[in-house]
């Protein structure tokens, strides 16, 4: 039989006193930690009606209705053309003077160079002696003749009227002769042949003479008038060329090329000069129809260049709209100080301010928080019973429209409602607040 040790009683003994002291500290620990867990969950029960009690400062906005809003859009236009002209005679000529350089400024009209006139002046003066001449026998004519002419003319016909008196009773004679046989049958149509020549030239002098004593006839006149004309025209035709012999500027501009020089012989319609128009530049800019009727004739805008800003001034709205994008042309003069970058053709742009009707009202975007549904929450303040204090409320709102630090927005706002202008990611239903600061509108 196998007896105990001692020693391993011993240590047995003494491990099941320390087990069980181990057990009496637990049971005592928990004894104890009993209260000390009440007390901590009664302090933690205190914390949210703490909360509550605390009053919130808040800056507050006292919200109105719009019935509109506006909206700046770009309309993108273009310059429009400007004049350039390769400038040349009708005729050609010597170019005899330039009077102008590349660079130059010139108005409309300016004399800008010139053709060798010599040979039409000396065909002018010709022209006009002939003139001169022709209307001297028309004041002839019209003056009839002279009565010097007239008594001249019936001198002449009485002395062939004696002529021929003397030459019939000599005939007789003859014929005496002729019948006596003392003279030959030739002899006698010889004398007869000189009486009927004198009876012709009487009847010429007659003639002569009436048509003297009646003065012109309406005929000769007429022809001699039309003469007249037709060498006045014939003047006038070379002051024409005369005056196209000299190359004036048709438009105000600024010489931009010369092609010839000085003693070169042109052709007609060959380049002399390029001129440029230096006038105010214009935009013609196509607005939606809807957008015409904000546009004022006389009204100032802003039209871009690239990134720079001129003023412009509405001058015309085109009453056309085009069948394709449904627009109006809009034209706007630009200021002086633009022609320098103005090209034909060149890119513009406008801002124009649109109004959009909608109702709704204006918040802070600092006085929105994310909702749910694609909403969005304010808080308004509400007054509590009691009059000496104020609580929030949300709101869920949609928003219309954005627009820096403001949006335009819709829901169960109303008119006069206190909304909390910022911070509401620090509020909860129910929180009591402070209004100590009022913004301004951003309705305004």
């Amino acid at each position: 039989m196998i007896s105990k040790s001692p020693a391993l009683s011993t240590i047995f003994g003494t491990s099941r006193q320390r087990l069980a002291l181990i057990g009496l500290g637990a049971m005592g620990l928990l004894v104890v930690g009993v209260p000390r867990a009440k007390q901590h969950m009664a302090s933690s029960a205190e914390v949210p009606a703490t909360q509550a009690e605390r009053v919130l400062p808040v800056e507050t906005l006292t919200v109105s209705t719009v019935s509109s809003y506006s909206v700046s859009r770009t309309y993108t236009g273009e310059i429009a053309s400007l004049r350039a002209s390769e400038l040349g005679f009708e005729r050609s000529g010597q170019l005899v003077d330039v009077l102008v350089t590349e660079g130059n400024v010139v108005e409309m009209g300016a004399p800008l160079a010139r053709l060798d006139i010599r040979n039409l002046q000396t065909q002018r003066q010709q022209l006009v002696a002939e003139k001169a001449r022709a209307h001297a026998q028309l004041l002839e004519l019209q003056a009839g003749a002279r009565s010097e002419d007239i008594a001249a003319a019936a001198a002449a016909v009485r002395d062939l009227e004696e002529q021929l008196r003397l030459q019939q009773v000599q005939r007789t004679r003859r014929e005496s002769l002729y019948t006596q046989g003392a003279i030959s049958r030739e002899e006698l149509d010889e004398f007869s042949f000189g009486e009927g020549s004198l009876q012709a030239r009487l009847d010429q002098s007659r003639s002569q003479l009436e048509e003297l004593q009646n003065g012109t006839r309406p005929e000769q006149g007429m022809a001699q008038q039309a003469l007249v004309r037709q060498l006045d025209a014939g003047i006038a035709d070379l002051d024409i060329t005369v005056a196209k012999s000299t190359l004036r500027a048709p438009f105000s501009g600024v010489i931009s090329a010369k092609q010839v020089d000085e003693g070169t012989v042109v052709g007609a319609g060959q380049s002399v000069l390029r001129l440029l128009e230096d006038a105010t530049p214009e935009a013609r800019v196509g607005m939606p129809v809807g957008v015409i009727d904000q546009v004022r004739i006389g009204e100032e805008k802003t039209v871009f260049l690239g990134s720079r800003p001129y003023a412009a001034t509405v001058s015309a709205i085109l009453p056309e709209v085009e069948a394709q994008t449904r627009t109006q042309t809009v034209v706007l003069t630009l200021e002086s100080a633009a022609a320098s970058e103005a090209s034909s053709g060149q890119t513009v742009r406008v801002n124009l301010q649109e109004s959009i009707p909608t109702e709704g009202i204006w918040l802070p975007t600092a006085a929105l928080t994310q909702g749910i549904r694609g909403l969005w929450t304010c808080y308004v303040l509400v007054e509590n019973a009691e009059g000496d204090s104020y609580t929030v409320q949300p709101q869920s709102v949609e928003i219309l429209h954005q627009e820096a630090e403001r949006v335009l927005v819709r829901g169960t706002l109303r008119p006069q409602d206190q909304v909390v202008a910022s911070g509401p990611h620090r509020l909860v239903p129910g929180q009591l607040v402070s209004p100590v600061e009022t913004v301004s509108n951003t309705a305004n």
